[in-house]
């Protein structure tokens, strides 16, 4: 998984500077974003605290491990009931 250029934190100022009425456009400008990031970063973290936010991103990954980890288990099993299924 790529990993972000900014920050949560970053990416929790920049939210609040939206909330607080700045332009998208400035905000583009001011933190070198583009526009489709700071919509996909609204829908994504809109509402949201900082906290949540970063429980939000562990949770994620932990996600992504467990994911991973079930598709070499799985890969495993196929390959064990394979190799079973030849020598009977």
């Amino acid at each position: 998984m790529r990993k972000s250029r900014f920050s949560e934190s970053e990416i929790f100022s920049v939210l609040k500077e939206l909330e607080s009425g700045v332009k998208v456009s400035d905000l583009c400008r001011k933190h070198g974003v583009a526009q489709s990031a700071i919509y996909k970063w609204r829908s994504k973290y809109g509402g949201m605290e900082l906290s949540d936010m970063r429980k939000l991103k562990e949770l994620e990954d932990e996600n992504r491990r467990l994911k991973q980890m079930f598709a070499e288990l799985s890969l495993e099993n196929r390959a064990l009931k394979g190799l079973i299924e030849k020598h009977f």
